[in-house]
């Protein structure tokens, strides 16, 4: 997919900052159980229970708690076996998690298009969304230069960030990801191989993280693929969003800490 940036943002009304608003608006219930990693069983304030999809491969540490006060969103797909999909959680503080992980994407193309990426976009640039590359791998995104300015591609990979087990903290990952550590690996090829920039951007969808790091002890492996592509010229950043029931807004950037083992 291609498109031109910049391109207009759907702002919330109470803020600055880019975001979306939730169409149709979300629908609030609470979570029975989650179960084969994409169902989830939940009751509706008038006591309807229903099952609902749930778009996040990972574990979900402390997100998945029975009781827990979720947000859903209604497809008009008739279609759709699930018409229901799991998009927030509320945790301890109040504080909303976007569950679905396949928000991040189109939210830090947004962010990407808006200007707010150093180093990325700029008059003329394109982005492209699901490219394929390495062995056997698609990239998130893909930020074109200008015809006739110089400038090298660069391959974004995003990652959800929903983890956070200090206060203040989101990591990555939550479960093992042998994916993520190829993708690392690949984007640390790209980028030696001087054809291309190559980009990690952790979209950090809880409102109470203020700083990221990599969970070592979920995952070493990761941890080591991600040094390694750091040291291959892999630039990592970390964008924040504060999710409410209405919408998700872009915060800033984060602090990613400055090696794999957070020393």
């Amino acid at each position: 997919m291609t498109d031109t940036l910049p391109r207009p943002m759907t702002a919330l009304a109470d803020t600055d900052h880019p975001g979306l608003v939730f169409t149709p608006p979300l629908e609030p219930a609470r979570l029975v159980r989650r179960y084969k990693r994409f169902l989830a069983d939940i009751v509706f304030e008038d006591g309807t229970e229903t099952t609902a999809h749930v778009a996040n491969p990972g574990s979900m540490a402390g997100l998945a708690g029975p009781g827990s006060r979720i947000w859903l969103q209604r497809s008009a797909d008739p279609k759709r076996k699930l018409p229901l999909s799991w998009v927030l959680v509320e945790v301890a503080g109040g504080a909303h998690v976007v569950v679905d992980t396949g928000r991040a994407n189109g939210l830090v193309a947004d962010v990407i298009r808006a200007g707010l990426v150093p180093g990325l976009g700029g008059d003329g640039t394109t982005l492209r969304r699901e490219v394929r590359y390495g062995q056997a791998s698609r990239v998130d995104l893909v930020v074109d230069p200008a015809p006739g300015s110089g400038g090298l591609p660069v391959y974004v990979e995003v990652k959800s960030v929903t983890l956070s087990r200090r206060p203040g903290l989101g990591e990555f990952p939550d479960a093992r990801t042998a994916r993520g550590a190829r993708h690392l690996a690949e984007l640390a090829a790209l980028a030696e191989s001087g054809a291309a920039r190559a980009m990690l951007i952790y979209a950090v969808m809880r409102g109470d993280a203020a700083r990221v790091d990599v969970a070592a002890d979920i995952d070493p492996a990761y941890a080591a693929a991600l040094d390694a592509a750091r040291a291959a010229g892999v630039g990592v950043l970390a964008l924040g969003f504060e999710a409410t029931p209405r919408g998700i807004g872009f915060t800033g950037l984060l602090p990613v800490a400055g090696s794999a083992s957070g020393r």
